[in-house]
């Protein structure tokens, strides 16, 4: 799929795009950080964001546990994790839930996992897995696209969700994705912000929620994205010139711009 769609951010069209913006909402692996870690440089642009009146929150496929520590120690108002299962503020540390779950909920996802590993007895739980309220989560590595297709066909068929990152592949409730749990988000936390007041940003498959249109029409992909073009029913509307989390750090520079008198 050609990815002449994607426009760059130097553009009249992101320009105008960008004047509009009031709130960032990034996912973290592959977006913020920079060959799997966080840079000097990416707390210094947060920083920055935050002292020019533009919040951030991230929005990430990764663990209760570990969003919950990194809340902590990040410049940011607030994080949504498991793709959109669950949030923490910086004021409420126990999580809020976005979606309604059952009791045994836990128990049926590893049902769903072993279904899988039925056809696919190598697959790994993540490391994180044990710190997860909402999903279920294995490792993505070696696994092919027909792979990742047959495992959202077959997670369908039983009544869950499937998405991948770059890191790992989720099991999880159907309606469950980053862009319906961040405007659950924007209802409760930012009443008065419109969705073409938020800037969403990415860089793989389970972003992709996050770069449809028509939940949230001004939507950025860090240059990596090109790599899931083929994969990725919606794309984004404007992209990086560089990767990972040196392409935040582009994008926050022409949001910095844009907004400082």
């Amino acid at each position: 799929m050609a990815d002449n769609r994607l426009q760059a951010l130097t553009t009249e069209h992101c320009g105008q795009a960008l004047a509009q913006i009031r709130l960032v909402a990034t996912d973290m692996d592959g977006t913020l950080t920079q060959a799997d870690e966080f840079k000097d440089a990416l707390l210094v642009t947060l920083e920055q964001l935050r002292d020019a009146a533009m919040p951030v929150l991230i929005t990430t496929g990764r663990s209760a546990g570990w969003v919950h520590g990194l809340l902590h120690y990040l410049p940011v108002v607030l994080a949504i994790a498991e793709n959109g299962g669950l949030y923490f503020t910086k004021e409420h540390r126990y999580p809020t839930f976005l979606q309604p779950l059952d009791p045994n909920h836990r128990q049926l996802l590893l049902q769903q996992f072993e279904r899988l590993r039925q056809k696919y007895p190598q697959l790994k739980e993540s490391s994180d897995n044990a710190f997860r309220l909402t999903d279920w989560t294995f490792e993505v590595t070696g696994l092919s696209g027909e792979d990742l297709r047959w495992m959202t066909d077959n997670c369908h068929e039983h009544g869950w969700g499937f998405t991948y990152s770059t890191v790992q592949c989720h099991i999880k409730p159907l309606p469950q994705d980053k862009a319906s749990g961040l405007a659950q988000v924007i209802r409760q936390q930012f009443p008065d912000l419109e969705h073409h007041q938020v800037l969403t940003v990415g860089d793989s498959p389970n972003d992709e929620s996050m770069f449809d249109p028509a939940q949230f029409p001004h939507s950025v992909g860090v240059a990596n994205v090109r790599h899931y073009l083929d994969a990725l029913a919606h794309h984004p509307a404007f992209v990086t010139q560089a990767e990972e989390g040196e392409g935040f750090r582009e994008l926050a520079e022409a949001l910095l711009s844009m907004n400082t008198p």
